[in-house]
């Protein structure tokens, strides 16, 4: 079974930008692998999420500053977030449910 490794959390300022990381195990070319994310208290939501069509659904709290990509030959899947905001503090995870992976900490200073 493929596994899903998350990388590229970390505390940011206000305004500032990470790249995330998704590394799956063995090849994602037939994989929609999307991002989540679970803030403190809060439950777990989509972030970005791919289409077949080809087109990406992204929460309204994130658009046009989150953008999903992926590298096939990398196996690999990206979440670039931009202009950070303390309320996107939250553990972010990748996933292609019921196949998840362990998640990695983003926490944003104001």
């Amino acid at each position: 079974q493929v596994q899903l490794v998350e990388s590229g959390g970390g505390l940011v300022q206000t305004g500032g930008s990470l790249r995330l990381s998704c590394a799956a195990s063995g090849s994602i070319r037939d994989m929609l692998i999307g991002w989540y994310r679970q803030a403190p208290g809060k439950q777990r939501e989509m972030v970005a999420q791919p289409k077949f069509d080809g087109m990406k659904n992204y929460a309204d709290s994130v658009k046009g500053r989150f953008t999903i990509s992926r590298d096939n030959a990398k196996n690999t899947v990206y979440l670039q977030m931009n202009s950070l905001k303390p309320e996107d503090t939250a553990v972010y995870y990748c996933a292609v449910p019921p196949l998840w992976g362990k998640g990695t900490l983003v926490t944003v200073s104001s």
